[in-house]
């Protein structure tokens, strides 16, 4: 007869049905601590969620916004004085034709374009009175106020897409027979105390009377004409002569797409004997500058995030070293039924990783009703990408799990012995 084995105590085993409501059971019974425990990744997940939404709904409304006017808008500079200096070639004082706004009407893909400079005054007054006394003694004036007398023509203040507050434009008529007219800026109007052009106000300009004609509220180009005295071009050629030190500047409005090529042809078409004298600046590159603004954003933000993922798994990391200080006993007694270092040790695991994606699921939810409410408020479109909102919720997990392995091994090499003395 062979001699009988001896059988020794059943190996303990912990079904993952058991691990489960054990680490359940963990998270519920102080549900005060585990909600506080929570609040960090739910933090760093729900930034991390927001932030990459709002970042591609934000980029998507850049990017619109450029369509709408970087896209749509080509300054020619005038660089004749260079030119003709390297050339040889003297010419007027202003390159640009007289009937720019013609020849620029006539180009494909031009929706408005004209001249506009700075009227060549050196320290020029200007007052709401006939008499410039209060003027000159500096109560308003160009000098201290900033206010600025600009010339620009019919087809540059279209160019402007101006917004009138009250009033009305002057028009080619006011041009051809050289009005002495104006617009005023919404800030120069409000300086100089006028609020209504429907008396016939004026404004004047070294002494020289200039009815104002309307008063500019909003402008999508040529923002400093807020801050000036608008007259036609021709008016401001023959009161004022040419531009000097500033020189003219051509402004067109295109349609969407047309600039490189309105950019290509400008010169030409408005200096065909000397087209060099002329330099053309298309729109810049939407997408550069664009994802310049994407990069930045992600970055602070997301630097942002990750300073909260690491509170919240400092907390985790905290919250279930305390409860295993706290379940000493417990621990002791569960290793003394029988439970091995890898029982303790995967309980508490499940603990902290339960919190973990507790915290994953709510930054997620919470990111995306963010990004939907500030879409809905501010009438965008909401982006969110799935590589943003899918991952998450696994990343709350890999929090819980990080923050638990040190707590659970300290957990895992409590002597039972010593555990049930305390």
């Amino acid at each position: 007869m062979s001699p009988r084995r001896r059988e020794g105590p059943a190996a303990t085993r912990l079904s993952r049905r058991d691990m489960v409501a054990e680490a359940l059971a963990g998270v519920l019974q102080r549900p005060g601590r585990s909600v506080l425990t929570l609040l960090g990744t739910v933090l760093g997940v729900g930034a991390f969620v927001a932030v990459l939404g709002l970042t591609s709904t934000a980029t998507g409304q850049i990017g619109t916004s450029f369509s709408i006017l970087q896209d749509t808008t080509v300054t020619v500079d005038d660089t004749g004085a260079t030119a003709r200096d390297a050339t040889g070639v003297r010419d007027t004082a202003m390159d640009f034709p007289a009937d720019t706004d013609e020849r620029l009407g006539r180009l494909n893909g031009v929706v408005d374009g004209g001249l506009w400079w700075n009227v060549p005054l050196r320290h020029p007054t200007v007052s709401a009175r006939p008499d410039v006394t209060a003027a000159a003694s500096g109560t308003v004036g160009n000098d201290l106020t900033g206010l600025r007398v600009l010339a620009a023509s019919p087809g540059a203040l279209r160019a402007m897409q101006p917004s009138l507050s009250t009033g009305t434009l002057f028009n080619e008529f006011h041009q051809r027979h050289k009005e002495r007219v104006c617009l005023l800026g919404a800030t120069a109007a409000r300086l100089l105390g006028i609020t209504r052009v429907d008396n016939q106000p004026a404004v004047f300009v070294d002494g020289a009377a200039y009815t104002v004609l309307g008063i500019i509220r909003t402008t999508q180009r040529l923002p400093q004409s807020l801050l000036s005295v608008l007259i036609p071009s021709r008016t401001a050629l023959d009161a004022y002569g040419a531009p000097a030190d500033d020189p003219a500047q051509a402004l067109i409005r295109t349609r969407t797409g047309a600039a490189p090529l309105v950019a290509r042809q400008a010169p030409l078409a408005l200096l065909p004997a000397h087209p060099g004298f002329l330099r053309a600046v298309p729109p810049p590159d939407p997408h550069a500058l664009r994802d310049q603004v994407n990069t930045d954003m992600s970055g602070l933000f997301l630097g942002l995030a990750a300073i909260c993922l690491v509170v919240g798994a400092v907390g985790i990391a905290n919250t279930t070293l305390v409860s295993v200080l706290e379940r000493t006993a417990e621990i002791g007694l569960r290793r003394a039924l029988g439970a091995r270092r890898r029982h303790i040790t995967a309980q508490f695991l499940t603990e902290s990783t339960a919190l973990g994606a507790l915290g994953g699921l709510t930054g997620t939810a919470i990111g995306v009703a963010v990004v939907i409410g500030t879409a809905l408020a501010r009438h965008w479109t909401a982006v969110l990408q799935p590589y943003a909102v899918l991952p998450a919720p696994l990343m709350g997990v890999a929090v819980g799990f990080l923050a638990g392995l040190y707590p659970a091994l300290r957990a895992a090499h409590i002597e039972p012995l010593e555990a049930l003395r305390r």
